[in-house]
């Protein structure tokens, strides 16, 4: 598929797998190395599998996939019952909260959106769903670092940094300046309330990342002409959409070299300040 993409001259398009099968599921780990997303495909997946052993298969791909630095999908049958209702049941409300606390990044609607009565609302719900389970798990349940890691990447170990230095210390929000998205990623797999700002020139970047949990895409271009120092030029973005407030502190990660991918190797902690102030 890799080679096919590089051929069709769209290298950067990313590789969605679906698990819905029992083969797929006895050679997970490698499936998982090679694609970029991951989806629980629950509707074949229990066909093949068993309903019995869905809850559970679909708690260790999602496991499993982050483990791996790799975005995880829920799918299929969601909100089955808003095609023709307004409201969801107990049971789907339960589903998707449980996807949310398994670590899934999405969540996938199909017919409900596709041609159920009521489109709309079946996100609505959806969304209300999420934002509350993410409350609940946030609160609920703390991150655990790790002192044994190795890590193979500098911008791994740099995104580990600043999610422990994020946790232990009263950060508003983490600010990237990134090329493809990668560092943002890393961040995403290590769980925290903090919101991860993916400053990026690039659209392809911002809509790639719209589907890390936690990561929010900012159009940004670091211009060598502009006499605003770069500090600045971040606080006042930041402030203008009401992400932060003067005296509030961030943590920004870039690279010394811009326009290259792959290139964060810093982190500073910044308080933010309005100009000349």
């Amino acid at each position: 598929a890799r080679e096919l993409l590089r051929v069709a001259g769209a290298p950067f398009t990313r590789i969605v797998a679906k698990i819905e099968r029992h083969e797929a599921v006895a050679q997970l780990a490698g499936i998982i190395e090679a694609t970029d997303v991951v989806m629980v495909a629950r509707g074949d997946l229990g066909v093949e599998m068993g309903q019995a052993a869905l809850t559970g298969l679909q708690k260790t791909i999602i496991h499993e996939t982050r483990l791996r630095n790799r975005v995880a999908i829920t799918a299929t049958q969601m909100m089955e019952s808003m095609i023709q209702n307004p409201v969801p049941t107990r049971a789907e409300v339960s589903d998707v909260a449980n996807a949310v606390l398994d670590g899934t990044d999405a969540v996938m609607l199909s017919a409900e959106t596709a041609t159920g009565k009521y489109p709309v609302k079946a996100v609505a719900a959806m969304s209300e769903v999420i934002l509350g389970a993410e409350t609940y798990h946030l609160t609920m349940s703390r991150p655990r670092e790790r002192s044994d890691l190795a890590f193979s990447q500098t911008e791994e170990a740099i995104a580990h940094a600043v999610m422990y230095t994020a946790n232990h210390l009263h950060v508003r929000a983490i600010v990237a300046l990134t090329e493809s998205g990668s560092t943002t990623l890393w961040m995403s797999r290590l769980r925290s309330d903090i919101p991860i700002y993916a400053f990026t020139r690039h659209e392809g970047t911002r809509r790639r990342v719209t589907l890390y949990r936690g990561v929010y895409p900012v159009s940004f271009d670091i211009r060598p002409d502009d006499t605003t120092p770069l500090h600045q030029r971040i606080f006042d973005l930041l402030m203008s959409l009401r992400l932060v407030e003067e005296g509030d502190q961030i943590i920004l990660t870039k690279g010394e070299l811009s326009g290259v991918q792959g290139g964060t190797n810093s982190m500073q902690i910044l308080k933010v300040h309005r100009a000349n102030s």
